[in-house]
């Protein structure tokens, strides 16, 4: 089991839109310097969850925690206050403008003042550097634009921004996809420079390869509910991956190991399946 307190903590979440139940009873838990992996395919109700942590949703039903304590977040700028950062797919860059000024758009940092005030161009461009060399990209001129980069130096530019800006919780959504195995490397590896500083992270994937390169914790989802949830060394990237399409041989298996008192938690399946919208 993973030591000490969660930094955060989501209990018993449900959400329904109409007669679709995107969410029921889901519990997930992040620690700080761990890993967890969000797994599921399409519809199985990841982006609601992770919409939920980020603030941009409330649940219908359920309680967030951070460090232990109950918190309602009612929009992202709140969640932000609170460490939860989100990086989403299209990253919220601005591909024509250079490295330095994405990191800190909307958050300048200026020298002078009253009208002589001034972005303090010099202290952005170190910044920007020295952030990214911590995540692991030494990039020599943080001048050119953004559009000039490849896909995994983008999402490094993302995540190191978040973390400099006080983030304690990363929810990453989908950031392998559509990148090839070289660039998808790198981004894992960026994950793993911002694990060893003590953040808590979010990977939410359907790629099963990639969730076990670098998860410390793994939770499937299934039609809006948790159909396992695994440490390493639990589960292999084969059982992930039957997991997540359903296979019964397999989640008979697996409900077999959960049935010993070290084997991982496991929903049957007429539990998950029954019940649910489409």
């Amino acid at each position: 089991m993973t030591p000490g307190q969660p930094v955060l903590e989501a209990v018993g979440i449900a959400k329904e839109y109409g007669s679709v139940r995107a969410l029921s009873g889901v519990d997930i838990r992040v620690f700080p310097g761990r890993v967890t992996c969000l797994l599921g395919d399409n519809g199985a109700g990841k982006s609601t969850l992770i919409k939920i942590l980020a603030g941009v949703v409330r649940p219908d039903v359920g309680t967030l925690q951070v460090d232990g304590e109950a918190v309602t977040f009612r929009s992202p700028a709140e969640a932000l206050d609170r460490g939860v950062a989100t990086v989403y797919q299209d990253l919220a860059l601005v591909p024509i403008m250079s490295v330095y000024r994405n990191f800190f758009i909307g958050r300048e940092p200026c020298k002078g003042w009253g009208p002589l005030r001034r972005l303090d161009v010099r202290f952005a461009k170190r910044v920007a550097h020295e952030q990214l060399r911590r995540v692991g990209v030494d990039l020599d001129d943080v001048t050119r634009p953004v559009e000039s980069l490849s896909g995994g130096q983008r999402q490094a530019v993302a995540i190191a921004k978040a973390v400099y800006f006080g983030a304690r919780v990363l929810i990453l959504d989908e950031p392998t996809s559509a990148l090839g195995v070289r660039e998808a490397g790198m981004v894992l590896r960026y994950i793993g420079e911002a694990r060893k500083q003590g953040i808590g992270i979010v990977l939410v994937t359907h790629n099963t390869h990639h969730a076990h390169a670098v998860g410390d914790h793994f939770v499937v989802l299934k039609r809006g509910a948790v159909l396992g949830s695994f440490n390493a060394g639990e589960v292999t990237v084969e059982e992930l991956s039957t997991l997540m399409a359903g296979g019964a041989e397999e989640l008979e298996r697996l409900a077999e190991r959960a049935s010993t008192p070290d084997g991982p938690h496991l929903l049957h399946e007429h539990d998950v399946l029954g019940g649910h919208g489409a």
